[in-house]
C-alpha cells in the first residue's frame, strides 16, 4: 500500500525556464573559480565533470578533492543564498495538485533543507510537505547512490515500496526504482527508470490517484 509521494524539488515543482537552477549553478562556478583559482571555461568543465561522474559537483569535490567539513558548509551556503522569490512564485494549480493526491507528502533534494523550505514558501506549498529531506540528511551523498535513498527512506520510516518519487532527472530515479520505489519522470521521453513519465508536475496526480485507489 502506497504512504508516501515524495517530490525532488528543483526543475520538478517548478519549471525549468524559470531560471532559478540557472543562478544557482552560476554560484556553484563561481564558488569553483574562487577556491581552485580557475577560469570560468575550466569552472565549467569542472563543474560538468563531477556532476556527470557523481551526480553533484559537491559529491565529486567531496571524493575526489576532499573537501574538509568548513569547506563543505561554506560551498552549500553560498550556492544555495539565493533571493528565490525572483524566479519563483505562488502556484495555486501546484497546490490544488498536491491537496488531490491522498498521500502524505515529503520533499527529497540534492540542495539543502534551508533552501528547500524557501523555494517551497516561495511556491506557496511548504504546508503541503510534512517532511523535507536534503544532501546534508543522507550523508551528502547524492541520488545516484542508492545508499541516499536507503537513508532517505529511514528518515521517512517507510519502506520503498511503499513511496512514489517525482523526478526531472531520470538517473536519479534509477536508484529509485532499486529501492522499489514508484518511479514518475516529469519530462518528454519515455525512460527505463521511470514507470510513468508526465509532461509537466501537474499532471502527476493524474498517474499516482488510480495506483492510490488500487
Amino acid at each position: 500500500m502506497l504512504e508516501f509521494i515524495i517530490f525532488d524539488l528543483d526543475e520538478t515543482l517548478y519549471p525549468r525556464a524559470d531560471g532559478l537552477m540557472i543562478e544557482v549553478g552560476r554560484r556553484i562556478q563561481e564558488w569553483l573559480q574562487r577556491r581552485f583559482s580557475l577560469t570560468p571555461e575550466e569552472a565549467v568543465a569542472m563543474r560538468r565533470y563531477h556532476y556527470t561522474h557523481y551526480g553533484t559537483t559537491l559529491s565529486g569535490l567531496i571524493v575526489e578533492h576532499h573537501l574538509a567539513p568548513a569547506e563543505v558548509h561554506d560551498y552549500l551556503r553560498f550556492v544555495h543564498d539565493v533571493r528565490v522569490t525572483e524566479y519563483v512564485s505562488p502556484n495555486p494549480a501546484l497546490a490544488a495538485m498536491l491537496d488531490s493526491i491522498p498521500l502524505r507528502k515529503a520533499v527529497y533534494t540534492n540542495a539543502t533543507v534551508e533552501y528547500a523550505r524557501r523555494v517551497l514558501r516561495a511556491l506557496g506549498v511548504a504546508d503541503r510537505f510534512e517532511r523535507l529531506i536534503g544532501i546534508e540528511e543522507v550523508g551528502l551523498l547524492s541520488k545516484v547512490y542508492r545508499e541516499a535513498y536507503e537513508r532517505a527512506l529511514e528518515r521517512l520510516g517507510a519502506p520503498g515500496r511503499a513511496c512514489v518519487m517525482v523526478e526531472d532527472t531520470p538517473v536519479n530515479l534509477r536508484s529509485a526504482k532499486s529501492v522499489g520505489m514508484t518511479t514518475v519522470l516529469v519530462g518528454k521521453e519515455p525512460v527505463p527508470e521511470a514507470d510513468f513519465v508526465v509532461a509537466r508536475v501537474l499532471d502527476v496526480a493524474d498517474v499516482v490517484r488510480p495506483l492510490v485507489e488500487k
